[in-house]
């Protein structure tokens, strides 16, 4: 078997082990469906580290995002994925994460620089998922945005997490430099609100591609 299938087999397992425990919790215990639904999206953003280092082809990573593009679709209608969708709140989030994924595969991998797709899809998984949870659990300060209610611990959550998120990437290309630090500032702060100017779930497009466009072209600019 080439080389190319065991990588693709090992993300697959990932992605796999992820929706089956999401499922089973829906299935077999109370837990929260919101929860659920956080634990597969942290966890199946991961899918862009594997990638990274395993060195998927493009291909791979766009052809895989078509393909849970149409299926978290097709889940809307029909009753695949019930324990991600079943949250009882209408968007389009999951469908627009898994697009997210495909387009910043096809943005970056070409030029070479796939920490920028996993900066954008790490500062969604981790920064959106922790802020919903924290928001929700430990949320003392509302505030509203059009029609969706936030929390300033959640978004302060984002911001940190975010600010997190993007240095840890920077430290480990670049270095300890400058850069690494300051960098991921206006990242955290556009991330942020991204994901409070949010309806449907639009968040985990405009997230992602916000956050790499912004530290791909913050990089270019500051690190040459």
């Amino acid at each position: 078997m080439p080389a190319i299938w065991y990588k693709i087999a090992i993300v697959a397992i990932w992605v796999g082990g992820v929706t089956l425990t999401a499922e089973l919790l829906h299935r077999f215990t109370s837990t929260d469906p919101e929860k659920i639904r956080k634990v597969v999206h942290i966890g199946t953003g991961q899918v862009i580290l594997l990638a990274w280092w395993l060195q998927i082809p493009a291909w791979v990573g766009i052809s895989a995002s078509i393909l849970a593009s149409a299926v978290t679709l097709l889940s809307y209608k029909f009753p695949i994925l019930p324990g991600i969708n079943s949250v009882g709140r209408k968007s389009l989030g999951t469908f627009f994460y898994a697009l997210s994924i495909g387009i910043l595969t096809a943005w970056f991998w070409p030029l070479q620089q796939p920490q920028y797709a996993a900066l954008g899809i790490l500062v969604m998984t981790w920064g959106d998922g922790l802020a919903a949870l924290i928001g929700q659990g430990f949320g003392k300060h509302p505030y509203k945005v059009w029609d969706s209610q936030k929390s300033w611990e959640g978004s302060l959550t984002m911001a940190l997490v975010s600010y997190i998120v993007s240095s840890v990437i920077f430290l480990g290309v670049e270095g300890n430099i400058w850069q690494t630090w300051v960098i991921p500032i206006p990242i955290a702060i556009i991330a942020t609100a991204l994901e409070a100017f949010s309806k449907l779930g639009i968040d985990n497009i405009t997230v992602p591609l916000g956050s790499a466009a912004l530290g791909f072209f913050l990089g270019q600019f500051l690190l040459g």
